[in-house]
């Protein structure tokens, strides 16, 4: 009799096991996918942001960010900022162009602009990201002036033209997400194609050490201030005729040699830049580790034209 209700005990639970690995805990149709009839899929909401660009908005950006957005900046990082004599070349507005690889991008781009270009900057952000929930929506447009592009393919967003031909400058990171290992990614042909469209130029900016400081996956930068520089390069603009396609390799040479300066001094990188031999910027042919490892090395300062933060 014992052994019959151990036997059945074990067969019990086997058929309980059995059950609940076939069933559905969740929502999900019980017909396969390939069996279910065809609906059109619901065209996402999209999140408004013009109101992020009225008076009393850019009132409260600007005390956010040169208020507790400057002064946390500070306390964490060491930030550095280089070549802003290149943004007195420009004579309306621009589209920023930056290598991407840490959050802590954005903020270093936005506190080292002048105060005027800084109030009329508006930053691109993946939809996906900072714009599933209404609160990180809301919270990134009001504190970095933010609006949504889709960054998985999909029609053009007719926000930055109109933000340009309104006078305000457009923040774009090309990579179109950050790096995962410090190194430059892939550039999309986005800021190149804006360019060309509406006739404006580029700023090419070469971030260096974010990545260091607060890497993919990361919630708040390391301890320690590591230093962080920002370097601007001079304004690039579409030749007659050129495509966006021919225009997007000179944008990310530009970034590059930029980055090449940050590792050298300024005179041997604009003699690589001036033969087309400057490094390339997407690091060395070798495992994770090795990549993240050279992303990481100490800085080393290579010229006395650096400006502190205010």
């Amino acid at each position: 009799m014992g052994a019959s209700l151990v036997k059945f005990g074990k067969d019990t639970a086997r058929d309980v096991k059995q059950v609940a690995r076939g069933w559905r805990w969740g929502r999900r149709p019980q017909v396969p996918r390939s069996a279910e009839p065809y609906v059109i899929p619901k065209e996402s909401t999209v999140f408004p942001t013009k109101w992020a660009r009225t008076p009393a908005a850019i009132a409260i950006r600007d005390l956010l960010q040169k208020g507790p957005l400057n002064a946390v900046l500070n306390f964490e990082v060491s930030p550095r900022v280089s070549g802003l004599d290149s943004l007195l070349k420009l004579d309306g507005p621009a589209i920023i162009v930056a290598n991407h690889s840490s959050h802590l991008d954005t903020p270093l781009l936005l506190l080292s602009l002048p105060d005027a270009m800084r109030r009329k900057t508006a930053f691109a952000a993946a939809a996906d990201y900072f714009f599933d929930t209404w609160w990180r929506a809301a919270g990134s447009a009001i504190v970095f002036n933010t609006f949504p592009i889709e960054r998985r393919g999909g029609k053009m967003s007719s926000t930055p033209g109109d933000l340009l031909a309104d006078g305000w400058n457009v923040v774009v990171f090309p990579e179109g997400t950050r790096s995962p290992d410090g190194w430059i990614q892939r550039f999309r042909m986005g800021a190149a194609y804006l360019a060309v469209e509406h006739d404006v130029p580029v700023i090419p900016v070469g971030i260096k050490g974010s990545f260091a400081a607060m890497p993919r996956g990361r919630g708040w930068p390391i301890p320690g201030r590591p230093a962080v520089h920002v370097r601007y390069g001079d304004p690039l603009k579409p030749a007659e005729g050129e495509s966006a396609r021919d225009f997007a390799p000179r944008i990310a040479a530009a970034v590059s040699a930029l980055l090449d300066e940050e590792s050298t001094t300024w005179y041997e990188a604009r003699r690589r830049a001036a033969i087309g031999a400057s490094p390339s910027q997407t690091g060395p042919e070798a495992a994770r580790w090795r990549r993240v490892w050279e992303s990481t090395r100490p800085m080393k300062s290579t010229d006395n034209r650096r400006r502190a933060w205010k």
